[in-house]
């Protein structure tokens, strides 16, 4: 059976059309799966009961299944979802204070082959559909107390969101409607591996959505060691696309690193980065690697990375060393699904 939100609006419509009921029950139904938190159609109250059941009878409220659920001591939960077709995706709440962010995937898999990630290491399956991605929302909203809300979120969960971008606009579009979730974008931020066209072709919507791009690397042939679809792309189209971005939508652009022990955290790495974002109104996210089983790559030392943020202070760049969150949990995206694959 389909899930409801893999249903467009006229969809639905033609389908209560078909059973003689009133167009104003799609806007009814949706916003209980939206806003009002409802995981079944029994939950629906103020719809009539032959309505809830013929729902039931060809449709799933929710179509993904919480197979495993962690939770951090830092307030950090990961979920493993099982999607109707029997895949693995994970999405992550962050928590802080007062703010409340969901960080989601677009893909099952990845096609981009960063060696340091465990999302791409078997390969890419799939595109999410627009429900799969708005069901991971609703999940990580559900796990919040009912006066609570997401207040962000992050798109850097499996996959490369600008490979399925049709999708992910879609469905942050009704993630951001009045009777969504709530989150307009200014709140969102979807981070690339840098693919130029589809960087313009984002800033081309008008949307006012933050852009993160992983650069990894301050040339181009380390960066092909660590981002083998570099060799296709080249820093030079990448920076080119994000300044088109910035001069579009007036968005500053993050640069986000992962500092990679040995590889890529020299202080001389961090001097060429600086180089290459001379002139940019930039801001560079480092983030120091987090271990994943069955790959050769350590941490950074405090000590390298202590220089290295100081390296980029001194040339002027604007630097911040993202908060380690989850770690006892694998919060790091692609790890408890790779843990599960191999389980099974």
């Amino acid at each position: 059976m389909r899930a409801l939100l893999d249903l467009s609006n006229d969809e639905l419509l033609g389908w209560l059309g078909s059973h003689a009921q009133p167009r104003m029950r799609a806007r009814q139904i949706r916003r209980w799966i939206l806003a009002g938190r409802a995981e079944n159609f029994e939950q629906m109250t103020d719809l009539p009961r032959d309505l809830r059941q013929l729902l039931a009878n060809e449709f799933v409220a929710l179509g993904t299944q919480v197979t495993r659920h962690l939770e951090s001591s830092d307030g950090t939960h990961k979920l493993l979802l099982r999607l109707q077709d029997g895949q693995l995706i994970e999405c992550v709440l962050i928590q802080e204070a007062e703010r409340h962010t969901a960080c989601i995937s677009t893909q099952v898999g990845c096609g981009m082959g960063c060696v340091f990630c465990a999302s791409g290491l078997n390969g890419l399956e799939r595109n999410l559909t627009v429900g799969e991605i708005l069901e991971q929302l609703i999940r990580l909203r559900n796990l919040l107390p009912a006066e609570q809300r997401l207040t962000h979120i992050v798109v850097m969960g499996m996959g490369e969101p600008l490979a399925n971008l049709d999708n992910l606009v879609d469905a942050l579009d009704v993630a951001g409607a009045k009777e969504g979730v709530g989150i307009g974008a200014r709140h969102i931020t979807i981070s690339s591996v840098g693919l130029p066209a589809k960087i313009r072709r984002l800033a081309d919507l008008g949307k006012q959505y933050h852009l993160a791009v992983s650069l990894h690397a301050p040339n181009d042939a380390l960066r092909t060691e660590i981002v083998p679809t570099n060799d296709k792309t080249g820093l030079a189209d990448i920076l080119e696309a994000a300044d088109y971005f910035f001069e579009r939508t007036g968005r500053q652009v993050t640069f986000e690193y992962v500092l990679l022990s040995g590889i890529n955290d020299r202080v001389e790495n961090a001097r060429e980065l600086a180089q290459r974002l001379e002139g940019r109104h930039a801001h560079v996210n480092l983030i120091p690697f987090n271990d994943v089983d069955g790959l050769s790559f350590r941490r950074p030392t405090d000590e390298a990375l202590a220089n290295f943020v100081a390296a980029l202070r001194r040339a002027g760049v604007s630097v911040k060393v993202r908060k380690r969150k989850g770690s006892e949990i694998d919060a790091a995206c692609g790890q408890l699904r790779r843990s599960s694959l191999k389980g099974t």
